[in-house]
């Protein structure tokens, strides 16, 4: 990994050509702006520029990605999709 202050997008856990291409499409170029993003409105703002609406997976990816973003000694675990997706999902339940 990276020294902190050299981290690529492309150098975060689950970002990959796809997630590159949202982030492009979103004019999100560096990890310090990516740090300063919401990934909710990230997520909403990517439907908006496709006209279509995307699965839900992809917010819990750019969750993800900004955590990372914010915090390079993150944990292994909250660097994956999979952790925000599964809180995603039990918040929902808590509803």
């Amino acid at each position: 990994m990276p020294h902190a202050s050299h981290r690529r997008l492309q150098d975060l856990v689950s970002v990959g050509p796809a997630m590159l291409r949202d982030f492009e499409l979103l004019r999100i170029r560096s990890i310090s702006h990516l740090a300063r993003q919401d990934p909710h409105k990230m997520y909403e703002k990517l439907c908006r520029l496709t006209g279509q609406r995307i699965d839900v997976c992809c917010l819990d990816s750019f969750q993800a990605a900004v955590a990372q973003a914010r915090d390079p000694l993150l944990p292994a675990e909250k660097c994956q999709w999979w952790y925000w997706s599964r809180l995603r999902k039990e918040n929902h339940v808590k509803k």
